[in-house]
Order: C-alpha cells, then sequence, then structure tokens
C-alpha cells in the first residue's frame, strides 16, 4: 500500500453514513453489501468499518464502484497487517491517510468531522489468539492501543460519537458482558490480561470524552445497550453475521440494522 492523500482531520457532509463492524478481508461478503446497499440506503455515499478490515484496498474500490459509495472510513483492528500499516503512519505522524481512490485509514487516534458532529477514532485492540499467531507475519505488537493513544484521544475533548475497535469494559451491550464473563479462562493469561487492560484503555477515552454514541466491533457480538448516564454503546457483527450493517443518522445519532435476510434479499434484488 502506498499513501495517496493524507489529513489531519477530514471533514464529511454525510447527514447518513453506513457503519459495518469486522470484514477480515472477505471479498465475497463485501460484494454482497456493495449489491445491497444501492437497493437499502441508496442515500449512503459514505462508509465506516470499525476494524479487522484485513481488504486489498484495489479490490474493495472495484467492488463499492457501482453500489454509490465514495468514501470507505477504516478504524483499523487488531488483526491487520500492521508491517504494511505502521509505515504509512509513520510517515504522517497524526495524520489519517488515503490508500486507495476510496479508502482511508483513520488516524491513531483520529478526529473528523461527519455531517456536523464530531467524531473520535481510537483504532487497535488486543488479540487472545496472539500465541497461535507469528510476531511479524500474522500479529505485530502494534495492534495495542497506547498509552500516548489515550491521552492525545482525550486531549482533543468531547465528541459526539467514538468509533473503536475494541470494546469499552464495563459494556452495557449484554451480549458482551456475558461473552466476556464465559470467555474460556483457558487462554493464557497474559493474554486475557492484555485484553482487560485494552478494553481498559478504551474505557478511560470513553468516560473522557463522553460521546452520546460508541460504536465497536472486534467480538462479533451484535447489539446495543447504554449507561444510566444515557451514553448508549453499538457492537457490531463480524462479516457474514447478523448486524456487521447499520445505518447511523448522524443528526440523530440512531442508528437501524437491516436483517441478514433483508441485506441478501437487497443483495439479489
Amino acid at each position: 500500500m502506498k499513501v495517496l492523500e493524507h489529513a489531519t482531520h477530514l471533514a464529511l457532509p454525510d447527514e447518513r453514513v453506513a457503519g459495518c463492524g469486522d470484514w477480515h478481508g472477505s471479498v465475497g461478503w463485501v460484494r454482497m453489501l456493495a449489491r445491497a446497499l444501492p437497493v437499502l440506503a441508496p442515500d449512503v455515499t459514505t462508509i465506516v468499518q470499525l476494524g479487522d478490515w484485513g481488504m486489498k484496498p484495489s479490490a474493495m474500490d472495484s467492488e463499492f464502484k457501482n453500489a454509490g459509495i465514495d468514501t470507505v472510513l477504516v478504524c483499523v483492528g487488531n488483526h491487520e497487517n500492521f508491517g504494511q500499516i505502521t509505515p504509512l503512519f509513520e510517515a504522517h505522524p497524526g495524520a489519517s491517510v488515503r490508500v486507495s481512490g476510496m479508502t482511508w485509514l483513520l488516524a491513531r487516534p483520529a478526529r473528523l468531522t461527519i455531517g456536523g458532529r464530531k467524531v473520535l477514532s481510537l483504532g487497535g485492540a488486543a488479540s487472545i489468539d496472539r500465541h497461535s499467531r507469528i510476531e511479524g507475519l500474522t500479529w505485530w505488537p502494534e495492534e495495542a492501543i497506547s498509552d500516548e493513544d489515550v491521552a492525545e484521544a482525550i486531549a482533543g475533548g468531547p465528541a459526539d460519537v467514538m468509533l473503536t475497535h475494541e470494546s469499552p469494559a464495563g459494556s452495557p451491550v449484554r451480549a458482551v458482558r456475558e461473552l466476556l464473563r464465559t470467555n474460556p479462562w483457558r487462554l493464557p493469561k497474559d493474554t486475557l490480561a492484555e485484553s482487560a487492560a485494552s478494553r481498559a484503555r478504551v474505557t478511560e477515552v470513553w468516560d473522557a470524552v463522553r460521546p452520546e454514541l460508541l460504536l465497536h466491533g472486534h467480538l462479533h457480538i451484535p447489539g446495543g445497550g447504554a449507561t444510566k448516564d444515557g451514553r448508549r454503546v453499538a457492537s457490531l457483527g463480524r462479516d457474514g453475521q447478523e448486524g456487521n450493517l447499520g445505518f447511523l443518522d448522524m443528526r440523530t445519532l440512531r442508528m437501524e440494522a437491516p436483517s441478514l435476510h433483508q441485506i441478501r434479499d437487497a443483495a439479489e434484488a
């Protein structure tokens, strides 16, 4: 990948965007979304993708070019090729980078404006499967959310929307809490500790910037919930799963998710 453009602040006019959870490089799933989007949401021209992206930018452009999509914003996850991505960010510190005609990899952290709303993106997460991966080939330490990322994200002040790959700790999403409660504790204690620390870093930022809505992927558990003080969290599913796609109204910050059945029907229309 190479950088075609870079920017420290992106501003988009969109009043409605598509939000997507993990894609894991699945061209087949992206192809289905590209066929379904013009039917489900012909007004949508921007996708916000919440990490574990894993796509070849040129392949993604070719899939979306006839779907009316002109911008894909990627909040990077943990299962990314940081061997390719990290040098791009290092060459342009603090900037988001455009790596294809429509694809932007968002800085860590990134501040942007969509439909007049202040948006904070905080990419990265911990891999509980890292012991089964090969450092520098299928796993990179750069996946972690750093203390510097946290400090910079907080220093930017309040946000209306927060985009993350990692879930906050103490999520108000019941399905997420249940998954974490029943996590396979036979996993190495160090990776479980790293995962908990990663969620704590997200929470530190979440509590400081106090967005009305936080969107995340990573856990492959679609669902939503709200804290006692009214902050809402939406957890998006993975490729091929219910809840991978949703449509976010930037005026009301309400999100609607088509069913898997609706996506498939729209793709075949």
